[in-house]
């Protein structure tokens, strides 16, 4: 089956349970439909570049799946139409990275950038 990954915000008001639950929530739609949820990280509330919905902050979520496409359209579907979720970004990937995400990593752990000129 494809592998995807994808990122959800959900808005500042929810709690951190709140936020939680939803990824689970979404993870059994993409069981209910044939498909599985790989991993999940809960990357926690942060500041967007620009507003969203009157929103300046949101709980950022990061999904890692194994689905049929007509799984992910169904999930992406009902994520549109919930009200607590603001914004979807789904990308169909080759393989998934064992390591954690970036946003998960401790600054010390990550890949020494370039010099500044």
């Amino acid at each position: 089956m494809p592998l995807y990954e994808h990122v959800m915000i959900a808005r500042q008001d929810l709690s951190n349970t709140q936020a939680e639950a939803l990824i689970e929530h979404f993870g059994t739609v993409l069981a209910d439909n044939d498909g599985k949820l790989v991993d999940s990280e809960y990357w926690g509330v942060k500041t967007m570049a620009y507003k969203i919905n009157k929103n300046r902050k949101g709980h950022y979520a990061f999904l890692r799946s194994d689905a049929p496409a007509s799984a992910v359209q169904e999930m992406e579907r009902l994520m549109r139409l919930h009200e607590d979720v603001m914004r979807v970004l789904t990308i169909k990937v080759d393989a998934h990275a064992e390591l954690p995400s970036v946003q998960m990593q401790k600054r010390d752990e990550r890949d020494t950038r370039r010099e500044r000129r």
